[in-house]
């Protein structure tokens, strides 16, 4: 979470009141932000004004600066509401065009523009760190959103927004006086401590992106660098902001945070001028920024259920006003109406509503409460209890139990197996972190074998066994896959051990009350048999076989596994040197 250090008498002079240590740490936690520090006792003495470091949410980009801390704490404490954002003129007299050239690096942008704004030193300066907090922030390090502030009146408009040659781009960087182009710009910079790290994001694309007046004047060269051309002082009047990134939505919602927090220092209060984005690679014109309050519901019952309240709607409202959201009972019943400012971009679902209406309540006032409706005393789930049986089987027949990891390399799970890979069951890593984790394993062998591999010295033979989760893929299901709990056991020693596999396959029926069926054509009983399977690879041929499963009289037959002698290659894959036998079964089909 971010700390931001803010000046102890700025910020209660715009609270409207001072504050001793432990009353402003009380109002902190009461809101949900926590004073980490203050530093009033360690500049005593020194030219240092008193700083209040305190810690906000990651999400609450609103907070990033003092003003925002202020406007939201003195909207909590009913000392002023929502600004009056506005848009004015409400038709754009300036525009900024968005070129097709940078679409391969860098799409998005956004514009907005501060009118005969009055900074002091201390304004100033919280404008310079917000833009740095966004950047560390929201913004990742500028990969996703780059910010750049000019001195408008030393620029004309309107704007463009393309990507030329790196030779093709020459101005004086911020703070130099020498001209350079883009190439002679990266090795200028690229030991620079804090210039250097950004270099990476587009150093190595043909083109890099530009902003240009009318007189292809650089303003800057996003996500680098401004151009010193356009340099704000504390004399500047009008500020023209300029936005560019890969993510629109994160592109937006700089903008708004930007111009909601410092258009306070406007001649008029909160007025903001818009630009106009003309995007030519996909004809499309929008006015920028987008003042209006974004609308969403939030069920009242919801609400009241999660707080242990008995609220209406109107009541609620009042709540969630002191969080700067503007609520009212819907039409429909048992809804509210709610309007997000631009400044509440971490306002997403009702739960996030909900949250505020119980900030606004105050945690400390909510009852302690017994659950209503049945009993919620926790018990494992059914497939646990399954899993608990088998576990206590296989270790009352001499097995040790192994908790390998469901994550393994695609060889392990395919290759090593002799099997092939059809695309259609496993789960692959889109970003694996090593050629051991490639994907999520469909069958407990792999994660067995290794084990044996790492334990090979051991004293002979060596009896394990794993009851867990693989994961197979389903297209028809919306998450593309499901979990299945499977149980494995291998047998490794000087002799295949078939029998003693088989045997324990046995024993584990037999605790699941699950009668061998010596003749299944003709019994129609619950219970199990193996036929031999000779498409299976990963076992010698003829020492394979499937396992069925009839779960009622007369119900539907299942192959719910395969028992069999592991074939001598595949030891060879996992580095032992014995012969093994193992047998697999699908644990969900005792349910």
């Amino acid at each position: 979470m971010p700390t931001i250090p803010v000046d102890k008498e700025d910020l209660f002079q715009l609270l409207g009141r001072s504050y001793t240590t432990e009353e402003f740490d009380e109002l902190c936690f009461e809101f949900g932000i926590e004073l980490d520090e203050d530093t009033t006792e360690d500049v005593k003495g020194t030219n240092e004004r008193p700083q209040l470091k305190i810690e906000v949410p990651a999400n609450r980009y609103d907070m990033l600066c003092i003003e925002g801390i202020a406007q939201a704490l003195n909207e909590f404490l009913g000392n002023s509401t929502t600004p009056p954002y506005k848009l004015n003129p409400e038709k754009p007299e300036i525009s900024l065009t968005i070129k097709e050239s940078t679409l391969p690096i860098r799409q998005y942008a956004a514009s907005a523009i501060l009118r005969n704004i009055k900074f002091d030193q201390r304004s100033y300066d919280s404008f310079i760190a917000l833009q740095d907090k966004l950047h560390t922030n929201l913004c990742r390090n500028r990969t996703l959103v780059a910010i750049g502030t000019h001195d408008l009146d030393t620029l004309t408009p309107p704007f463009t927004y393309e990507a030329l040659k790196p030779e093709e781009i020459k101005f004086k960087p911020l703070n130099q006086e020498k001209e350079m182009n883009g190439v002679e710009l990266m090795e200028f910079y690229e030991k620079d401590k804090n210039i250097g790290k950004y270099l990476h994001i587009i150093k190595d694309s043909p083109v890099y992106p530009v902003m240009l007046d009318s007189k292809r004047t650089v303003a800057s060269l996003p996500p680098i660098i401004n151009s010193n051309h356009s340099k704000i002082t504390l004399d500047t009047k009008n500020v023209w902001i300029d936005v560019t990134g890969t993510d629109k939505t994160k592109t937006e919602i700089v903008i708004n945070t930007i111009v909601a927090m410092f258009s306070k220092y406007c001649e008029i209060p909160f007025e903001i001028e818009p630009v106009e984005i003309i995007s030519k690679f996909n004809n499309e014109s929008r006015i920028c920024p987008n003042l209006k309050p974004r609308e969403t519901q939030a069920e009242i019952s919801y609400i009241n259920s999660c707080l242990g309240l008995d609220y209406s709607g109107e009541e609620i409202s009042k709540l969630l006003k002191k969080m700067s959201l503007d609520a009212k009972p819907s039409n429909e019943s048992d809804l509210l109406d709610v309007k997000v400012p631009i400044t509440r971009s971490d306002i997403l679902h009702q739960c996030d509503i909900m949250e505020d209406a119980a900030i606004s309540y105050g945690y400390d006032n909510l009852k302690k409460t017994k659950p209503k409706g049945e009993s919620l005393i926790a018990s494992a789930l059914p497939i646990n209890k399954v899993a608990d049986i088998l576990r206590l089987a296989s270790s009352q027949s001499g097995y040790s139990e192994v908790m390998p990891l469901t994550l393994s390399s695609h060889d392990e799970n395919f290759k090593f197996l002799r099997q092939e890979d059809d695309g259609t069951k496993a789960v692959l890593l889109e970003n694996p972190k090593t050629i051991e984790y490639q994907v999520v394993r469909t069958t407990l062998l792999p994660g067995i074998l290794k084990t044996i591999k790492e334990n090979r010295k051991h004293s002979l033979p060596i009896k394990v066994f794993e009851c867990g989760d693989i994961v197979l893929k389903d297209v028809k299901l919306e998450r593309g896959a499901f979990n299945q709990r499977n149980w494995a056991a291998i047998y490794a020693g000087k002799t295949s051990g078939f029998e003693f596999v088989q045997g324990l396959l046995g024993k584990i029926m037999q605790t699941m009350r699950t009668p061998w069926l010596e003749k299944p054509m003709t019994d129609k009983r619950r219970g199990y048999w193996i036929e031999e399977d000779k498409d299976n690879k990963t076992f010698f041929p003829g020492r394979g076989a499937k396992v069925y499963f009839r779960s009622k009289e007369d119900g539907e037959v299942k192959e719910i596994g395969q028992i069999g002698v592991l074939h001598p290659e595949v030891m060879n894959s996992f580095d032992i040197p014995y012969a093994a036998s193992s047998v697999e079964i699908n644990a969900e089909v005792f349910l």
